[in-house]
């Protein structure tokens, strides 16, 4: 087979049914060579195999969500090589966790809504991502060291199925590194929880038990995480054709572009518009099921 097409729906809210597989596979028929069907996890998830290559992968894709009109299901087109990654690489905040961590830090000094909205405005790429990063950590001048272990413990939770995917990944031989603009205090944390094998971030300065209001230099942002993609990609040997990258926000772009699959999770629409593939509706597990790796072969 040189393609597949793979359909994924929340595995909380499990909703692809037979019905819906013909549809598509009706679809393909009329326009490319074979479809044979593989169920990866009941209601869940399907692979659809196709004989022949498939030009504009995106373009397909959303001919079949057409096809599947409002249903909430996402729709992965790739080719058949190098489908199973080596590597995955993946950002943090509103990625692997549910949380963006300055976001609620900002609660602690009062200023959330005013962090929040110049968040959004970087991860939309509206704004420059360093200049944004300084000044909301300037905001949070004064705030005690202790607000981020309360911040840890109490806000941030992972991403449904974080934890899943990277000890599944693990499972088959994966290398797998998380890399955020965020801060070490938190990647540090998480990675464990989640269990990749390296973490990157920015650090923020700590004086006499409070924030100063600035960040270690040099600030790790788009490039940094680009950067980091190829460096893990010649250190552990693997080509960029067996790389996975998630993201969501701007920052995120440069990583996803170079991976050799970079997704979009519940991305803002800049980022979902130029990723390889975007992820919707499903949790991190679609990433699992976009390798073709069927549920019962997962490490729960």
């Amino acid at each position: 087979m040189d393609s597949f097409v793979t359909l994924i729906c929340n595995p909380a809210k499990p909703v692809l049914d037979e019905t819906q597989v013909a549809q598509v596979v009706d679809l393909l028929r009329a326009e490319v060579a074979g479809a044979e069907t593989r169920l990866l996890a009941p209601g869940v998830a399907a692979d659809i195999a196709l004989a022949s290559s498939v030009s504009d992968p995106k373009a397909l894709a959303e001919r079949v969500s057409s096809t599947l009109a409002s249903a909430p299901i996402d729709v992965i087109v790739q080719p058949a090589s190098n489908r199973k990654k080596r590597l995955l690489i993946a950002d943090m905040d509103s990625t692997i966790i549910q949380q963006e961590c300055i976001d609620e830090l900002a609660e602690f000094a009062g200023k959330r809504a005013e962090i929040s909205a110049i968040t959004e405005r970087a991860m939309r790429g509206e704004l420059d991502f360093e200049g944004a990063l300084k000044e909301r950590v300037g905001m949070l001048k004064g705030l005690p060291e202790s607000v981020l272990s309360e911040t840890f413990e109490t806000r941030i939770k992972l991403t449904p199925g974080a934890r899943t995917l990277v000890q599944t990944m693990k499972k088959f031989g994966a290398y797998t590194a998380l890399v955020s603009g965020g801060f070490t205090y938190f990647t540090n944390r998480v990675a464990a929880a989640a269990g990749f094998d390296f973490n990157d971030a920015n650090t923020l300065l700590v004086h006499e038990g409070a924030l100063t209001g600035e960040v270690g230099m040099p600030i790790r942002g788009r490039a940094a995480k680009e950067a980091a993609l190829l460096r893990m990609s010649d250190e552990q040997k693997i080509p960029l054709e067996e790389t996975l990258a998630i993201g969501d926000g701007a920052n995120d772009l440069s990583m996803l572009g170079r991976a050799g699959l970079g997704v979009a999770f519940h991305a803002k629409p800049a980022v979902a518009a130029a990723a390889h593939a975007r992820i919707n509706h499903s949790d991190l597990t679609a990433l699992l099921y976009l390798q073709g790796i069927p549920q019962s072969e997962f490490v729960q």
